[in-house]
């Protein structure tokens, strides 16, 4: 015959350590008030919604990247050149109309998970 366990599901506070658990060391901008505001917006999901709902969020820049027709160039801290995706408006005297297939893997620079990926996941 069959086990069956009852598993609640996890309140706040297990729900903010989840989402920080899920993003990891993904760049991103959230701030600890941000976290702690998604977790209380997915009152009544469990680890699994929460894991979904993350790992959509994290490939919303992806998604970006791919759907840009514009990039611009940007420094980082080493000094190292990246593309990044931007609006065909960007006043950057960098930007430039190509598609992720004219950028190399290496020169790529995929913009910070924000608060804004997860209202669209």
């Amino acid at each position: 015959f069959e086990r069956r366990i009852y598993i609640p599901l996890p309140d706040v506070q297990a729900r903010i350590r989840m989402f920080e658990l899920s993003i990891g060391d993904t760049p991103h901008e959230l701030t600890r008030r941000d976290i702690a505001k998604l977790a209380k917006e997915t009152d009544g999901f469990s680890g699994a919604d929460i894991s979904v709902l993350v790992r959509d969020a994290l490939m919303q820049p992806v998604r970006r990247c791919s759907q840009a027709t514009h990039f611009k160039r940007v420094t980082k801290e080493d000094g190292k050149r990246f593309w990044t995706p931007c609006s065909p408006g960007d006043s950057d005297p960098t930007t430039q109309e190509m598609s992720l297939m004219d950028i190399g893997s290496s020169e790529l620079l995929p913009p910070k998970v924000s608060r804004v990926d997860f209202q669209v996941a």
